[in-house]
């Protein structure tokens, strides 16, 4: 994995919709960026679908405010768990496809944290510290993706 640039500045964007969840997950997600010195912001949303909308405001917000520190990478953490109803499905399915699009669109580095799960059990173990620590993962991606955009002369600064 190519290593991001000193000074990396990412932006979390967390869904509270399961807030027991979303709290290991962000420990797991800052962890991550404190061990390789990145800075970040947190953000908070109600729900995984509100992510992507979240994730292209702060894409877009040096159009607004140019004094503002550029993110240079986005990591979206949040969960869908399945309940009686289709939802579940489009939820999912509509979260990934928003960050996908952003990410290929706008040329972004982003982790997607977004936890699917049949149960609350599964999530929290995906979601744990001491599970799969999908937070440290997304994380790590977002890394990942600004190293590799870096070593391609794709990283912009401001």
């Amino acid at each position: 994995m190519a290593t991001p640039p000193i000074n990396t500045h990412i932006m979390i964007v967390e869904s509270r919709f399961y807030p027991e969840i979303a709290d290991q997950m962000a420990k797991g997600a800052t962890q991550a960026l404190d061990e390789a010195g990145a800075t970040y912001e947190r953000f908070e949303v109600p729900g995984a679908l509100e992510i992507p909308a979240a994730i292209l405001y702060g894409i877009t917000m040096k159009q607004y405010h140019p004094a503002r520190r550029r993110f240079d990478g986005y990591v979206a953490l949040g969960c869908v768990i399945k309940g009686q109803t289709h939802h579940f499905t489009i939820v999912a399915e509509e979260s990934a496809r928003g960050l996908q699009n952003l990410a290929t669109r706008y040329a972004v580095a982003l982790g997607n944290g977004i936890v699917t799960a049949y149960t609350k059990e599964q999530a929290l173990e995906r979601a744990s510290l001491s599970g799969k620590n999908i937070g440290a993962s997304a994380a790590r991606a977002c890394l990942g993706m600004i190293g590799l955009k870096a070593r391609l002369g794709l990283y912009p600064r401001e």
